[in-house]
């Protein structure tokens, strides 16, 4: 059947009225820390999730990682022949522990404060949510649904990566949790990223009777990273040095330094350019010595006209009375990899609000109903074949 204004109302009233019961888990899972790499409070926080999805017919299987678990929960279908919708988040955060000490989860007015609520303990609540809705209302998922929540996002899922790789052959198409821009638009594209460690040695020496024996690794550092300003003017490509450290003394000529940099691509083109500029530097001391290591890497996922999934989700929005729109995100996240593959992909299902890692985080209370009707819906009605994406029906779920 179709998503009837009759099955929309019910499903608008029944998401109300879970509201509060997202907002309780919410403030749950956003008071049990989980900076990554910090693998106990990851285990606690995965624990907990296992337990919640599986109240939802979800059965999760574990992924182990070096910094925590990478979780893979499966919820039935009533076909289940039919390829697996794939979802993707994760549960790290950057909040060290004790955050909460100084800055606990609460409430004031329209807004649920607390580290990590939307960067994205909100959406991991949800999605709970949305699987309870569906049980509730008699309605199974349309077809099969993955979700892969990795514990290393905040650093580039330099091993979640291959967790989110792992489940991508066979999925229909991928949606992501991350929050959606501040005014709610979803998330069509985003910007590839890059993050590395320029690393130099050079010689110490004693700053005063030998300096002319020493090869500064520091001043070698501050010219290279200034060369690259120059050198970096491609198109598409921002640059970040995001931390410097390096030496050990004022009289001693530093033998070591190194700094981390991010850069952020508009293009896949942008994105090779500019890592051969680094692969091609130079030293601009005889006697010092240049390392390049990549930390994380994500493709650049340009927007794609042809993407079917984004007006797929405006119709079932507009069903349930709401107004969806999409844009291209500056960050990047784990929906990187499979838009740059060109499968369906669509990012910013989670929960609406502002500051992710800022001190500022918060989710707007009056946009979750809203979010976890759509994100219920999404569930129940099945992705439109190739011949209705041709004819441009692409509502068909099954409604009660």
């Amino acid at each position: 059947m179709n998503l009837t204004s009759r099955a929309a109302r019910a499903l608008n009233g029944a998401a109300e009225a879970t509201r509060d019961a997202v907002v309780e888990r919410t403030m749950t899972l956003a008071r049990l820390e989980s900076p990554t790499g910090d693998t106990q409070r990851l285990t606690a926080l995965a624990r907990e999730l296992v337990d919640g999805y599986a109240q939802c017919t979800g059965h999760t299987t574990l992924l182990p990682g070096p910094r925590g678990d990478h979780l893979v929960v499966d919820f039935p279908a009533e076909d289940m022949s039919l390829p697996h919708l794939l979802l993707v988040g994760h549960y790290d955060t950057v909040w060290p522990a004790g955050t909460l000490d100084t800055w606990p989860v609460a409430i004031r007015g329209d807004r649920l404060h607390g580290p990590g609520v939307l960067d994205m303990k909100a959406a991991l609540a949800l999605v709970q949510g949305a699987f309870g809705l569906l049980e509730q209302l008699g309605c199974p998922p349309a077809q099969p649904v993955r979700l892969v929540l990795v514990s290393d996002e905040e650093i580039g899922s330099p091993d979640g990566r291959a967790a989110v790789a792992q489940h991508l052959p066979g999925a229909a198409a991928v949606i992501g949790l991350e929050p959606p821009h501040p005014d709610g638009r979803v998330k069509t594209a985003r910007r590839g990223s890059t993050r590395l460690r320029l690393t130099v040695t050079g010689r110490e020496a004693h700053a005063g009777l030998d300096a002319a024996q020493g090869v500064s690794a520091v001043d070698e550092l501050v010219d290279q990273l200034i060369r690259l300003r120059t050198l970096i003017r491609t198109r598409g490509t921002a640059v970040n040095t995001g931390r410097i450290e390096g030496g050990t003394r004022a009289n001693v000529i530093a033998g070591r330094a190194h700094a981390e940099i991010g850069l952020r691509f508009t293009t896949p083109e942008a994105q090779r350019t500019t890592m051969g500029i680094f692969g091609a530097l130079k030293p601009m001391r005889a006697q010092a010595r240049l390392d390049t290591e990549v930390l994380s890497d994500r493709p650049a996922w340009p927007e794609q006209s042809s993407n079917w999934l984004i007006h797929h989700v405006q119709a079932v929005a507009a069903a349930l009375g709401q107004d969806i729109a999409g844009a291209p995100a500056g960050g990047a996240g784990d929906t990187n990899l499979p838009g740059s593959l060109g499968l369906p992909t669509l990012d910013g299902l989670g929960a609406t609000g502002a500051g992710p890692h800022a001190r500022h985080e918060h989710i707007l209370l009056t946009a979750l109903a809203p979010r976890l009707a759509l994100l219920t819906a999404l569930l129940a009605t099945a992705l439109p074949t190739p011949d209705r994406r041709a004819r441009g029906n692409l509502l068909n779920g099954p409604w009660r």
